[in-house]
């Protein structure tokens, strides 16, 4: 489904100019990947190891310094985020965006492509844990809490059915019930989008826990990757291995 050849990025490192001269600070480096249908896969790593820059690279947030990035086959390196949702990838923000003067059931339109009836926005809404009622008819401006809109933004993902499913630590601002419902929504997903697949940045150990495969970034390389079952333990429990709900080092 999705497969990363060698991809690296750069930037600009402007505090380590001198006389001049360019310099560059690279994020992601020469990273290699696949992720077939059908899986649940996390990224994990200490903070600033370039997890959430992978993530914009698979979206078309950013592109590539080097490398290529094919979808279904497809090589979407150049593509935009506006192109690459239409093949069927979804990304959700760590910081979902406000949509002044739309209203959340026309956003839940707007992300499933057709006419929506209020009934079928509703479902999508509950799947998230949301009194439909409450909400169809809300804006979705500044009024709604952070953990509203990461679940609405969830629910737009879901109505959207995408082959493919990005969040960036979705964890990230929402309170205690909404994690836990976000666990149920990812076990959901799995089991109702058999084609589809979840690739998820974060720290998070109930997040960890549910998936199919695990990748470990450090430094913008691959430091590990495997089955849950055996990269997981060490993640948890060997001398200086990364704690994922903390993205620190774990002390022996």
């Amino acid at each position: 489904m999705l497969e990363l050849k060698n991809i690296s990025f750069e930037v600009s490192d402007e505090d380590s100019y001198e006389d001049k001269k360019d310099s560059h600070k690279e994020i992601v480096r020469d990273i290699s990947l696949t992720v077939d249908e059908h899986k649940f896969v996390v990224i994990t790593g200490p903070n600033g190891s370039g997890k959430s820059t992978l993530a914009k690279l698979i979206a078309g947030i950013e592109k590539p310094t080097s490398g290529s990035i094919f979808f279904d086959g497809v090589d979407i390196t150049d593509k935009s985020i506006t192109e690459r949702a239409g093949l069927g990838i979804g990304f959700a923000f760590q910081q979902p965006v406000r949509f002044k003067g739309i209203e959340v059931l026309d956003l839940l339109r707007i992300a499933s492509g057709r006419k929506l009836s209020a009934s079928d926005a509703c479902e999508y809404l509950s799947e998230v844990g949301l009194c439909a009622r409450d909400y169809i008819n809300r804006e979705v401006n500044a009024s709604l809490s952070g953990g509203e809109l990461k679940r609405i933004e969830i629910a737009t993902l879901l109505a959207r059915e995408s082959k493919l499913s990005v969040f960036d630590e979705p964890e990230a601002g929402i309170d205690l019930w909404s994690f836990q419902n976000l666990i149920h929504v990812f076990e959901r997903m799995q089991k109702k989008n058999h084609n589809g697949s979840i690739l998820v940045i974060s720290h998070q150990e109930r997040i960890l826990n549910i998936a199919d495969e695990i990748i470990v970034i450090a430094d913008g390389r691959i430091a590990d990757r495997g089955d849950r079952e055996v990269i997981l333990p060490g993640l948890l429990g060997t001398p200086s291995a990364i704690n994922p709900c903390t993205g620190n080092e774990v002390k022996g």
